[in-house]
């Protein structure tokens, strides 16, 4: 009797901030342990930054010594000089990681470009998503974010994962106590708070690993309970 192929188990791995070779270099062993690819190819959507060069040769710095093979993909682009499709190009790779910056503006380009969709179809063919800052942030249902003018406010993302977000959780002042009060008033949903240098991997929306690359770095669980926000610190993964 033949056998089923096995269903493509989504993932998503992300951080609160600063991820570096070493968070991308674990993102490429995920790919390699999934799919028993070699050499991943890794393509890095700069929108949230708007497509910077700065920031698309930093990816190049990054995956520098790295078994992968890097790509990047800008929005800004024009019919002459992007000859194939989004689809094409989102769905022909092994991993996908968006970078940090504006959440509110990466949202209404994907959405306007029909990337949106085409990220959920990726992900759910198994291609591993992931991302640190906006790119953590833009996967979940809504969070906490530096995009708008003056101060910080709520963002809606993906709702690839359920509940919020909130990125730089010990580096930017005003993010603790801001998610807190969001997270008591219900005004955001329960959800995870990552300090720089730590992240989760999610298998489906269930998280798997609880991961730190820095020292000290941790992920806590932030949930409401009457009219109070309740801080969980998660233990780290093995």
């Amino acid at each position: 009797m033949a056998t089923l192929p096995s269903k493509p188990v989504p993932r998503i791995l992300i951080s609160g901030g600063n991820y570096d070779a070493r968070w991308i270099a674990r993102m490429a062993a995920l790919i390699v342990a999934a799919t028993g690819r070699k050499r991943p190819r890794l393509l890095y959507l700069p929108t949230a930054v708007g497509d910077d060069p700065a920031a698309c040769l930093r990816w190049y710095e990054r995956c520098a010594g790295l078994d992968v093979e890097p790509l990047v993909q800008r929005v800004f682009i024009d019919s002459l000089t992007q000859t194939r499709s989004w689809a094409e190009v989102l769905l022909g790779v092994d991993g996908i990681v968006a970078s940090g910056g504006n959440t509110l503006n990466q949202q209404a380009i994907w959405r306007a470009q029909g990337i949106d969709r085409l990220l959920r179809q990726a992900w759910q063919r198994g291609i591993v998503l992931g991302g640190a800052s906006a790119g953590g942030l833009c996967w979940f249902e809504s969070g906490s974010t530096d995009s708008r003018p003056q101060q910080l406010s709520i963002v809606q993302g993906l709702g690839f994962l359920k509940g919020s977000h909130c990125p730089h959780y010990d580096s930017e002042p005003g993010r603790r106590p801001q998610y807190q009060r969001l997270v008591a008033s219900a005004e955001l949903p329960a959800g995870y708070a990552c300090d720089d240098g730590a992240g989760l991997l999610f298998e489906g929306r269930r998280v798997a690993q609880v991961i730190a690359v820095e020292a000290g770095a941790r992920v806590y669980r932030v949930t409401r309970r009457g009219d109070r926000a309740v801080e969980r610190a998660l233990p780290l993964s093995a």
